[in-house]
């Protein structure tokens, strides 16, 4: 063998060294991957069904695309996990999904421990919160405590919605549990938004928010998670009585920035301020006493706010609607929208306030009665209600008189008008009192007729009997009717003849109807109040009787015999 020949074999001898060298160090570095383990592989090929992965091995591995949520490109590196060196058909056996989950689980530890946010989206209601897949099939539970920084309403809202998590626990009992909390990222992202919100923004900015939710006094709006406030003084130059009248829940707003205060955390914000005020030039246009025509543009319990231009709306209250007529609501006399005349009454440009009155536009038929319904006037008119106190009479509409019960009748206790009087009936009525000033007008029925207690009492003064009939028979008494209708009243003392007698027994023998003798007692006209007694009559009688026995006795021969009167002689 020459020397050129031993030079080429020694050459081949090399090469084949070489290869089997290379093929024994990459044997020996794939022998040394462990099944299971985490390795990086190239993209070689891209199928519709299969993504092929050179992990460095004599075949490939293949991944079904369904595993990636985007397909790579060939040449992309890409983390898969071997789960097989070799099957008995000399296939390599890697998954992407089982890679992910091992990536996924090993940045859930780091943001555990390093207190970060991840990634998730909330996926069903389950008992006590929310299930969130935090990804490659990961499952977190989510308490319905910690899913918003405000109370969840309607939890199913919530559903499909990708947000940013803190990992609040990794296991329990050995065993994965992954437990996270929406709200502490939100509010945390609340914290930082305002925070920037107060550092960027000043006073007189013109910022977008979202009405949220309404008070009494205003609207809370969304400035990006945290809240500023639009006062319901803030929303108009003119008078806004509701927000939600003003403003709707969920409507989107540029609104002025009219307040910051850091320390407080709070933010006013303003509608009006886009607009000059317009109470600015209020008194160049108005006046106290001025009529002026404007529209009604809102009703409420107590009165009518009216506008008098843009911005200034002044309020009629219910009680100046009507000299005369009973309003028991606005809109029995105006609508929202009516053109209506009206008088300024007063005015707090301060306040922007602005009263105004209705019925002075009109004449007060109060200032011409004096004139219409004289002390004295006879009129027939009609009973429109009933009191226990009395009656009103309308003399015309808006204008009613008062028929008190004491005015029914000089002689019968009324108790209630309903026993003498019908609503809708009329009755002839004399005016007894008209006060215009306090809108007062007093009528009586009686006074048509003489006042029976004067003659009564020149014809039965007291002292004097007479006979009676009784009305009516109490607990405490007996009512006697004597002629002309005067009742008067025999109380238990006056009943009793005897000392012994006993009320109850007595007042046995009397019947309504029977007619009886009494003795007046004391009478008050003015009162209409009378008093008899059954007792005095007796003893009166008995009087009258003694004197009549003394007067016949002193009269006759002195030589004859009077028991009765020989009798009192001895007692003297």
């Amino acid at each position: 063998m020459d020397k050129m020949e031993v030079e080429v074999n020694e050459t081949l001898n090399t090469k084949e060294d070489i290869q089997t060298q290379f093929m024994e160090e990459y044997m020996k570095s794939f022998e040394s991957l462990e099944e299971g383990q985490l390795v990086e592989g190239t993209v070689v090929q891209v199928t519709p069904e299969h993504v092929f992965i050179d992990v460095g091995y004599k075949s490939e591995g293949k991944i079904p695309t369904s595993e990636f949520s985007e397909l790579p490109n060939i040449g992309d590196v890409v983390s898969v996990v071997l789960i097989q060196r070799e099957n008995k058909h000399g296939e390599v056996i890697v998954s992407k999904s089982k890679a992910d989950v091992k990536a996924l689980w090993k940045n859930l530890r780091v943001a555990f421990q390093e207190k970060t946010p991840v990634d998730g989206t909330i996926t069903k209601i389950i008992k006590g919160g929310y299930e969130v897949n935090l990804g490659s099939d990961i499952k977190a539970f989510l308490p319905i405590s910690q899913s918003d920084s405000t109370k969840i309403e309607k939890p199913e809202k919530l559903i499909d919605v990708e947000s940013k998590f803190y990992i609040e626990r990794l296991y329990s009992d050995n065993k994965a549990n992954v437990v996270v909390n929406r709200r502490k990222y939100i509010e945390k992202m609340i914290d930082k938004n305002r925070e920037e919100f107060f550092n960027n923004v000043e006073i007189g900015a013109t910022v977008k928010g979202t009405v949220k939710s309404f008070t009494s006094f205003g609207a809370f709006i969304d400035l990006g998670g945290f809240d500023g406030l639009l006062h319901i003084n803030d929303m108009s130059w003119g008078h806004v009585t509701r927000p939600k009248d003003f403003v709707k829940k969920g409507q989107e707003l540029e609104l002025k920035v009219i307040r910051l205060d850091p320390n407080e955390k709070r933010i006013n914000l303003s509608l009006k301020h886009f607009t000059e005020d317009p109470w600015l030039h209020f008194e160049d246009k108005f006046n106290v006493n001025d009529v002026v025509k404007a529209k009604v543009t809102k009703l409420t319990e107590f009165g009518a706010f009216i506008e008098l231009e843009e911005g200034i709306e002044g309020l009629a209250h219910i009680s100046e609607f009507s000299w005369v007529k009973k309003i028991n609501k606005p809109a029995d006399m105006v609508t929202v929208g009516q053109e209506v005349d009206c008088m300024i009454l007063g005015y707090d440009i301060q306040a922007g306030r602005v009263s105004l009155g209705l019925k002075q536009v009109t004449e007060n038929p109060w200032d011409s009665v004096l004139e219409k319904y004289p002390v004295g006037t006879k009129l027939t008119k009609k009973v429109v209600k009933l009191t226990n106190a009395g009656a009103f009479i309308e003399l015309e509409e808006g204008i009613d008189a008062f028929l008190h019960v004491d005015d029914i009748s000089w002689t019968k206790k009324v108790k209630h008008p309903g026993s003498e009087l019908e609503v809708g009936k009329e009755y002839e009525v004399v005016i007894i009192e008209t006060d215009a000033e306090n809108h007062k007008i007093r009528v009586g029925i009686k006074q048509l007729t003489e006042d029976p207690w004067g003659k009564f009492l020149d014809e039965h003064p007291v002292g004097s009997t007479l006979e009676g009939e009784v009305v009516s028979i109490t607990d405490f008494g007996l009512f006697v009717r004597a002629q002309g209708g005067i009742e008067g009243l025999v109380n238990k003392q006056n009943l009793l003849e005897n000392r012994d007698d006993v009320f109850e027994e007595v007042i046995k023998k009397y019947n309504v109807g029977d007619k009886i003798n009494v003795f007046v007692a004391d009478v008050k006209p003015n009162k209409q109040q009378a008093a008899f007694s059954v007792r005095e009559f007796k003893r009166k009688q008995q009087r009258d009787e003694i004197s009549q026995y003394m007067t016949a006795s002193s009269g006759d021969d002195e030589s004859a015999y009077n028991p009765f009167a020989d009798l009192l002689k001895k007692g003297k």
